[in-house]
């Protein structure tokens, strides 16, 4: 296999379809991680007809850690390297739901479903270097006004739909959060980590809102949420060389302007914290 291998998890639509033609025109192999078998098999017939290279699909609810970690050993039994992984999958759930693992699905899906997916692919990363990871933020991000996360990762409490957003905030800012402390933890000329904010996107992001069909069609109509713009930071983030050497940036769809992680979550002792509490509860699920 002499072309670089990208792995991209939401790619089935948005901002990570966008991505996964952008980089396959680029050059790259494209693997994704999809949930639904008839969006992956569109997605590969569309790529196939513009590019000359194959997609991978690997099957997976990312919204489950041992389905994250499972596909996780399986991508990186599948391939010889990885040089780009981009966790961009996300949800914005208006009421909670609790998945078959008892964590709340936003905080599984936007968060703890990417950091074990990540986790165990971080050996494959590491043998590929130089390796990049790519992890999709929000400026959401602001709206959560605290952080407590031995409590957080656990929460499962009823929410309406306005207390929606200061969570979905939260999982963002634990993605910013987890993307800085693993800078710390990785060599930057092995492995560079970096988040984004994408900016405001016209996507499925907040499909479960009512009418929100309707909406996204006429942001599209209007040009407003332009998708193309947040895929653009994406693919910069994962193959710009002048970019090669950043690790633990939260960087700004706006010319990638450099972003402060939002309080509470910039101190790296906080960070630290929810590093280990991640880890801790990956580990107790798996011991069952």
């Amino acid at each position: 296999m002499d072309r670089p291998v990208a792995l991209i998890t939401g790619a089935t639509s948005g901002l990570g379809r966008i991505a996964a033609f952008q980089l396959a025109r680029q050059g790259y192999r494209i693997g994704i991680v999809a949930r639904s078998r008839s969006k992956a098999e569109a997605l590969a017939n569309e790529l196939m007809a513009v590019t000359d290279g194959p997609l991978d699909v690997f099957h997976a609810d990312l919204g489950l850690i041992s389905e994250a970690s499972r596909v996780g050993k399986e991508i990186a039994a599948h391939y010889p390297r990885l040089d780009v992984l981009v966790n961009n999958a996300g949800l914005h759930a208006f009421t909670q739901r609790i998945t078959a693992e008892g964590f709340a699905e936003m905080t599984a899906v936007n968060y703890l479903g990417p950091f074990a997916l990540t986790e165990a692919l971080m050996g494959k990363l590491g043998a590929s270097a130089p390796a990049r990871v790519v992890n999709v933020a929000s400026e959401a991000s602001r709206q959560a006004k605290t952080i407590a996360p031995a409590a957080d990762l656990r929460r499962t409490d009823a929410y309406t739909r306005r207390e929606s957003m200061p969570l979905y905030g939260r999982t963002k800012l634990m993605t910013i959060m987890w993307t800085q402390e693993l800078a710390r933890r990785l060599d930057p000329g092995k492995v560079t980590v970096n988040c984004c904010d994408p900016g405001f996107n016209a996507t499925g992001l907040g499909r479960d809102l009512p009418g929100s069909a309707i909406l996204q069609r006429v942001l599209n109509t209007l040009k407003i949420g332009d998708p193309r713009k947040g895929a653009g930071i994406i693919v910069r983030l994962a193959t710009d060389p002048a970019l090669a050497g950043t690790s633990g940036a939260y960087l700004s769809v706006r010319d990638a302007r450099p972003l402060q992680c939002p309080e509470p979550g910039r101190s790296p002792l906080v960070q630290k914290e929810l590093w280990e509490e991640t880890v801790a509860l990956l580990a107790a699920h798996a011991a069952g």
